[in-house]
């Protein structure tokens, strides 16, 4: 069984076996006040990150379902192919790739590792 825990802004993720746990993943949590300002990897930093976020749900793959980032597969300027896993989002103890839809190079990534995502939300842009 996987875990996720928190402890002073750490998130850890444990797998239990047997009695054994094992340290599977650590990294440090992302709060709701850090996503806007980190959210748009490729923006400029003289744009506002609601403006960037704006943009970006034109033309962005977007969240199917909410749940939580464990993974971020691809960086920006990437070449992917179509059907590549670029994102993944753990919804319901389930891991879900979120797949880029054409091939492309990544344009932008607006999630990171440990963000929480609503449905619709913007994860990523292939040009």
């Amino acid at each position: 069984m996987k875990y996720r825990v928190t402890l002073n802004d750490k998130v850890y993720e444990v797998e239990v076996e047997k009695g054994e746990a094992i340290l599977v993943d650590e990294y440090d949590r992302m709060t709701p006040a850090q996503a806007p300002a980190q959210a748009p990897a490729a923006a400029p930093a003289q744009a506002p990150a609601p403006q960037a976020t704006a943009n970006a749900s034109a033309s962005a793959v977007k969240a199917p379902l909410p749940g939580i980032v464990v993974a971020v597969k691809a960086q920006v300027g990437q070449a992917v192919k179509a059907g590549e896993a670029v994102v993944v989002i753990e919804a319901m103890k389930m891991e879900n790739e979120i797949v880029a839809p054409t091939a492309g190079t990544v344009k932008a990534i607006y999630v990171q590792k440990g963000a929480s995502v609503q449905t619709d939300a913007p994860l990523f842009e292939i040009a």
